[in-house]
């Protein structure tokens, strides 16, 4: 079992910045490769963003490649994602989720193929 915990949410303008974490505990953090997914109201939960297990190859969906950045601390058994430039449209439940690392990279963009999931934190972007 891994046990993840989101942080960092809140309100902030638009252009703002923010800096989510997600702390795991239970079987060894770098087992896993990790995920930022988010969801509005109304609709499906998306892929954010995603880090290997080792840190050193990430992955971003279309809408928010080169505004957000994510990066993870093995030693701290923490995952990051950092949220520049926000949008009004960014405002969702963001959720932090763990993948085995035996998965093919190409996995890491669905939801279904990941075991475990933090209770999700509040981005609200305004205006």
């Amino acid at each position: 079992q891994v046990q993840l915990v989101e942080s960092g949410g809140g309100l902030v303008q638009a252009g703002g910045s923010l800096r989510l974490s997600c702390a795991a505990s239970g079987r060894t953090f770098s087992s896993y490769a990790m995920g930022w997914f988010r969801q509005a109201p109304g609709k499906e939960r998306e892929f954010v963003a995603a880090v290997s297990w080792s840190g050193g190859t990430t992955y971003y969906a279309d809408s928010v490649n080169g505004r957000f950045t994510i990066s993870r601390d093995n030693a701290k058994s923490t995952v990051y994602l950092r949220m520049n430039s926000l949008k009004p449209e960014d405002t969702a439940v963001y959720y932090c989720a763990a993948v085995p690392r035996t998965y093919s990279s190409s996995s890491y963009y669905f939801k279904d193929v990941y075991d475990y999931w933090g209770q999700g934190t509040q981005v609200t972007v305004s205006s």
